[in-house]
């Protein structure tokens, strides 16, 4: 699959974890999609990131996720959306070893998580 096929796949599975979200009382918007490669590089000099991030390549996105108007900062909080995430065949940062990040949703290419 190349990666632009990739990129559409993704955006069409991230509608799907849209709605699936809204279905089930969720509340979403976006945080970060497209990262640039240099912000990429910072992020993984301050230890925020790191700098083959698959948000470089349109195959990541943040979403920050509200349940009864609150923010939900915790990852746990995400569970449910990760969970539908990874049976649609994503990867979800909540399972990340070194530093769980909750809202991130992406698509492994080339060994990247």
């Amino acid at each position: 699959m190349t990666l632009s096929e990739k990129q559409q796949l993704f955006t069409q599975l991230i509608a799907q974890l849209i709605e699936w979200a809204g279905n089930h009382g969720y509340r979403l918007t976006f945080g970060e999609a497209y990262r640039t490669p240099e912000q990429a590089k910072l992020n993984a000099k301050s230890g925020a990131g790191i700098s083959n991030s698959l948000h470089t390549q349109r195959l990541a996105v943040d979403l920050n996720l509200f349940i009864n108007g609150q923010y939900q900062t915790n990852t746990e909080a995400y569970k449910p959306l990760g969970e539908y995430w990874e049976s649609l065949g994503g990867v979800w940062g909540g399972r990340f070893k070194n530093r769980p990040d909750g809202n991130h949703f992406s698509l492994e290419h080339n060994g990247v998580k």
